[in-house]
C-alpha cells in the first residue's frame, strides 16, 4: 500500500515540478476609447481599395518598377531583414533553455606517483593511467515559469521585428512615391514653363521687328526680353529641382545612375477614395501599431522573468559513463560511472537587487503602454488630417483651374487688345504672368491632392479593404 500511495504522489509532484506555475501578468491588449467611426468622405459613395500595392491605382509602370526594386535593394529594408534574423535567433536560443543541456566528454591522462614521499605497497605501479568518457545533462526546471516568460517576450520581439520592417517598407513607398510625384510635378511645370518661353521668344521676336520699323519703342521690347529672362530662370530652378528629385528617386531605389524619362502629373488618376464612415478599427493593420503592441506584450512578459528571479531555482543534473585504468576496460561493465543530482537555489538577501528588476521591468512595461497608446491615438489622428486635407485639396483643385481658366481667357483677350492697339504691351506681361502663375499653381495643388491620397493610404496601414473583408467574414463566422 506503500508503493502504490508513493507512486501516484511523486508522480504528481513530478508533474507539478515540470509544470509549475507562471509569475507575472498575462497579456491583455489595452482597451482605449476611439471613437468608432472616421469623419465620411467627401462624396459619401462606397467605393472599393486594395490594401496591398496600393501605390498600383497610379497605373504607371515606371512607378511600378521603382517600388518592385526599392522593396528589394534598399538598404534600410535589407537592414530591417536582418533585424528579423537576429531576433529570430535570439528567439531560438531562449527557447532552448527550455530543454536539457546534454554533452558528451572524453578525457585521458597518465601520472606518476613518488615513491619516497609516502610509503606505498610493494609491487604497486609509480605509473597510472586514467580514462573516462561520460554523457552529462543539466535541465533548469521551469517551476515559476521563468524561461516560458522569456521565451514569450522572445517571440513577441521577433513578431516586432516583422512589423518593424512593414513599417520601413511603408514609409519607404510612401517616400518613393512622394518622390515620384513631385518628379512628375516638375515635369508638368517644365513643359509649361517651355510653353510660356516659346510664346514670350515669339513676342519678343515680334516686337524686335516691329520695334526696328519704328511701330513700338524700345521699352515695350526691353520688357518683353525682361520676361524671357525670368521664364529662363524659371526653368533652370526647376530643371535642378527635377534633378535632385531624380537623384533622390535613385537613393531611394537602391539606382544611383537612375534616369527618369521626362512624363507629365496630369497623366495620373486619381485613385479611388475612401467609403464614408470608414471605421476606426481599421488602425490595427497599421504596421508600427502593431510593432508597439508586440513591443508592449515582450515587456509584460519581461515583468514574469523578473519576477521569478525572486523565487527558488531547481536544477537537475545527470552524468552517465566509464572510467578504467586501462583503454581496453573503459567499455566493461565495471567501469561504469553515474550520478544524479538536485540543485535548490534559493535567494535570502541581496539588498533589493532582484525586486528593484522587477520594478524596472514594470517601468519599461509602463513606458511600451504609453508608447501603444500614442500611437494609436497619432494614427487615428493620422487618418482623421488626411481625410480633412484630401478633402480640401480637391476643392483647390476646382477653384485653381477655374482662376487657370479665367488666366488663359484674359491672356487671349489682352493679346487681341494689344494687336488691335487698345493697350499697351505691359497688359499683355501681366496676363501672362497670372497664367503662368495660375498654371503652375494648379499642377502644384494636383500635386498636393495625390499626396494627401498617398498620405491616406499610408495612415490606413496599406488601405482599408482587406481589412474590411476579413472583419466582415468575421462576422458572418459569429454565431
Amino acid at each position: 500500500m506503500k508503493s502504490a500511495f508513493r507512486s501516484p504522489a511523486l508522480t504528481a509532484l513530478a508533474a507539478l515540478l515540470l509544470s509549475g506555475c507562471m509569475v507575472g501578468p498575462d497579456y491583455v491588449r489595452p482597451e482605449l476609447a476611439l471613437p468608432a467611426r472616421f469623419a465620411a468622405s467627401a462624396d459619401g459613395q462606397p467605393q472599393v481599395a486594395v490594401a496591398r500595392g496600393w501605390w498600383k491605382l497610379f497605373n504607371d509602370d515606371t512607378l511600378n518598377a521603382l517600388v518592385d526594386r526599392a522593396l528589394t535593394d534598399n538598404s534600410d529594408v535589407q537592414r530591417a531583414v536582418a533585424r528579423i534574423e537576429q531576433a529570430d535567433a535570439v528567439l531560438r536560443e531562449v527557447g532552448a533553455a527550455l530543454f536539457p543541456d546534454v554533452g558528451v566528454g572524453a578525457a585521458a591522462s597518465r601520472s606518476r606517483i613518488s615513491g619516497v614521499a609516502t610509503p606505498i605497497p610493494a609491487g604497486a605501479p609509480l605509473y597510472r593511467n586514467n580514462f573516462q568518457a561520460a554523457i552529462s545533462t543539466s535541465f533548469e526546471i521551469d517551476f515559476w515559469g521563468k524561461l516560458r516568460r522569456a521565451s514569450e517576450a522572445a517571440r513577441a520581439q521577433a513578431l516586432g521585428t516583422r512589423y518593424a520592417k512593414d513599417t520601413v517598407e511603408l514609409t519607404l513607398v510612401s517616400q518613393l512615391v512622394g518622390s515620384y510625384l513631385n518628379l512628375r510635378a516638375l515635369d508638368a511645370q517644365l513643359a509649361l514653363s517651355r510653353d510660356t518661353l516659346t510664346t514670350r521668344r515669339d513676342n519678343a521676336t515680334i516686337l524686335r521687328t516691329r520695334a526696328e520699323r519704328g511701330l513700338t519703342n524700345d521699352l515695350e521690347l526691353q520688357q518683353a526680353l525682361g520676361a524671357v529672362s525670368v521664364i529662363e530662370a524659371q526653368i533652370a530652378d526647376l530643371t535642378r529641382s527635377r534633378a535632385i528629385a531624380e537623384n533622390q528617386l535613385g537613393l531611394l531605389s537602391g539606382q544611383l545612375d537612375l534616369a527618369i524619362a521626362p512624363g507629365d502629373l496630369r497623366s495620373l488618376p486619381l485613385p479611388l477614395q475612401p467609403p464614408a464612415g470608414l471605421p476606426s478599427s481599421l488602425l490595427d493593420a497599421r504596421p508600427d501599431i502593431r510593432q508597439a503592441e508586440a513591443e508592449l506584450a515582450a515587456a509584460s512578459a519581461q515583468i514574469g522573468v523578473a519576477k521569478a528571479a525572486l523565487y527558488p531555482s531547481i536544477s537537475l543534473t545527470g552524468n552517465y559513463g566509464s572510467q578504467s585504468r586501462e583503454l581496453s576496460d573503459l567499455f566493461s561493465g565495471p567501469a561504469n560511472i553515474w550520478s544524479l543530482g538536485v540543485g535548490l537555489d534559493l535567494p535570502l538577501f541581496d539588498a533589493g537587487r532582484r525586486s528593484a528588476r522587477v520594478d524596472q521591468a514594470s517601468a519599461q512595461q509602463k513606458q511600451a503602454l504609453a508608447s501603444y497608446v500614442s500611437a494609436v491615438r497619432s494614427a487615428f489622428t493620422d487618418v482623421r488630417d488626411a481625410l480633412v486635407a484630401g478633402e480640401q485639396y480637391a476643392q483647390s483643385v476646382v477653384a485653381l483651374q477655374a482662376q487657370f481658366d479665367a488666366a488663359a481667357r484674359s491672356l487671349e483677350l489682352a493679346q487681341k487688345r494689344y494687336d488691335a492697339g487698345y493697350s499697351r504691351y505691359l497688359e499683355v506681361l501681366d496676363a501672362q504672368r497670372s497664367a503662368n502663375d495660375a498654371s503652375l499653381a494648379l499642377v502644384r495643388a494636383r500635386q498636393s491632392q495625390l499626396a494627401e491620397v498617398v498620405n491616406l493610404y499610408v495612415a490606413l496601414g496599406g488601405g482599408w479593404a482587406d481589412a474590411m473583408a476579413e472583419q466582415g467574414e468575421a462576422a458572418a463566422a459569429a454565431p
